[in-house]
């Protein structure tokens, strides 16, 4: 037992030392590594008395839990987010995440998931300064042989680093990852602090905060403009995925069918400050014309008054409308920052229907209620309007049919569809069935915005449809770009030509090689085009 309780001691720390930051290097050949910091503190025991030996022990053991739980933190954010946890601005993340998991799950397996990450993580706080001290103690009992083990392994390591010796790409043998990581932690909060006062100089430049309205948008008078983000529609959606020939095609058929309509579309790239997930840090990014990438960010933005694009509509003129349609309380920055005239959301547009996983309405509903609340007024003041089309959200099933739209009514038409897709969680299990329910679920989302545009056939719609980032890695794969697509659809002539200098391409579905530009970017150059 004795024997037992030392190797599993030992695997825990070494666990903990080595641990990769990607769930995709997890691999056994990570672990075959030599720490440096297992040296120099089996070193440090060596040199130092019993009673001070187990007092640093339980110190270093209780850092060491801590990293194991950020490493825990940063498989998990690399997955869903393509990037380390930030232990500056993350923690206030883990709400939106719990939401997710319980729409993705339900509630009850939402439950037992957190429960299982909550003891895991007592367990690393617990565990790790009681094996480091376990340790410690058999070095101190064993102390020629543990000296022969360190001074071994420390010429391996050190040749080991001289000739960049690697099992696995990016993997040295000769490790020094933990102290790389709490260096890294550390320096995060070092930049978040300075990242404060960057970005308040750089949200106090602002080229159109005094331009007055009648100088604003003056090549859109007289249109309702929406601006609609497709829920992680990104570049993997048409380009190099198993999933990207029916979504090309239904881009492609929707390109001609608008061109019969009357309408035409230009499309291009923007690349998104987020990924996988987050939207808000996208949307605000687009509005406020400052690359927002992080909550720190976000917070300093709607705590101050910068400039958006829905305050130069509505100080040119326009009623002002935002549509969150899966919001199930209150959104103070709307009205506080984005001074939206009117919010909707799950509980003011009278929707009777199912919920669809993380979706509270289809994207066909979201868009008919809108329709029918501030399009259909007879004689309205032109509207602005961001929607939000949640249906390709995060976990992508169950999914919704396109349907006949004088027949939505108040959802209700929708109540058994749920039941004849498949769940959530029997997606979930295979990835292949994941990717493939994200490919349906943005097809789904485009053909309804599509179909939405030539049934109301309204010749005065301006449409800004564009992703807010690329789905999780699961879906977009190691290493996936951060671009999305952003298309630009309009009836009357004069619109496109008004951005006939951006480069981008006819159609729906833009070229692996049509620009790229930050989506910071866009407010001020949309201003400029359809300025005087």
């Amino acid at each position: 037992m004795a024997r037992v309780i030392a190797v599993l001691a030992g695997l825990l720390v070494w666990f903990a030392a080595l641990a990769p930051d990607n769930i995709s290097r997890l691999t056994p050949e990570a672990f075959l590594r030599i720490p440096i910091e297992g040296l120099l503190f089996v070193a440090l025991v060596l040199l130092l008395p019993g009673r001070q030996s187990r007092i640093v022990a339980v110190l270093a053991g209780a850092v060491l839990g801590v990293l194991c739980v950020v490493e825990l933190l940063d498989l998990g954010f690399s997955e869903a987010l393509g990037r380390p946890f930030n232990p500056v601005t993350d923690w206030s993340y883990f709400g939106s995440a719990v939401g997710l998991l319980r729409d993705s799950v339900g509630r009850q397996g939402a439950i037992v998931a957190l429960v299982a990450a909550a003891l895991l993580c007592i367990a690393a706080l617990v565990l790790m300064p009681l094996s480091v001290l376990h340790l410690t103690r058999l070095v101190n009992r064993h102390r020629a042989r543990s000296l022969r083990g360190v001074a071994v392994l420390g010429v391996v390591w050190v040749v080991c680093a001289l000739v960049g010796a690697e099992l696995i790409p990016g993997a040295p043998i000769a490790s020094t990852s933990a102290s790389s990581l709490a260096y890294r932690e550390v320096n995060q909060v070092r930049i978040g602090i300075q990242d404060r006062q960057k970005f308040a100089a750089a949200a106090a430049v602002d080229s159109f905060r005094g331009t007055s309205g009648n100088d604003l948008l003056t090549g859109l008078r007289g249109k309702d403009v929406m601006v609609a983000f497709v829920e992680s529609y990104g570049r993997v959606a048409i380009q190099g995925s198993a999933f990207s020939p029916q979504i090309d095609s239904a881009l492609d058929a929707g390109t001609e069918e608008l061109h019969a309509a009357g309408f035409s579309s230009r499309s291009g790239w923007l690349t998104s400050p987020t990924f996988g997930g987050i939207s808000w840090l996208a949307h605000s990014t687009l509005q406020s014309g400052l690359w927002i990438d992080n909550q720190q960010r976000y917070n300093q933005l709607v705590g101050g008054d910068r400039f958006t694009l829905s305050d130069a509509f509505k100080r040119a003129g326009w009623r002002t409308v935002a549509d969150v349609p899966s919001n199930e309380k209150d959104w103070p920055e709307g009205s506080s920052f984005y001074h939206y005239d009117q919010i909707y959301d799950s509980r003011n547009v009278g929707y009777a229907g199912p919920k669809f996983s993380y979706a509270a309405m289809p994207d066909q509903y979201t868009l008919s209620a809108f329709q029918r609340m501030e399009l259909a007024k007879p004689n309205h003041v032109p509207v602005m309007a961001e929607i939000d089309l949640v249906s390709s959200h995060t976990p992508w099933a169950p999914l919704p049919r396109l349907i006949d739209w004088n027949k939505v009514g108040d959802g209700s038409v929708f109540d058994n569809m749920p039941a004849q897709g498949r769940s959530a969680a029997a997606v979930w299990r295979d990835p292949s069935q994941v990717r493939a329910a994200y490919g349906q679920s943005i097809e789904y989302s485009l053909n309804t915005l599509i179909s939405f545009v030539q049934h109301y056939h309204d010749k005065d719609l301006v449409l800004v449809v564009l992703g807010d980032h690329q789905p999780a890695t699961i879906v977009s794969g190691q290493g996936a770009s951060r671009d999305v697509p952003i298309t630009i659809i309009a009836h009357d002539p004069a619109t496109m030509d008004r951005i006939s200098s951006w480069g981008w391409q006819d159609g729906m579905r833009p070229a692996p090689n049509a620009p790229v530009w930050p989506m910071d970017a866009f407010r001020d150059r949309f201003l400029r085009a359809f300025g005087p």
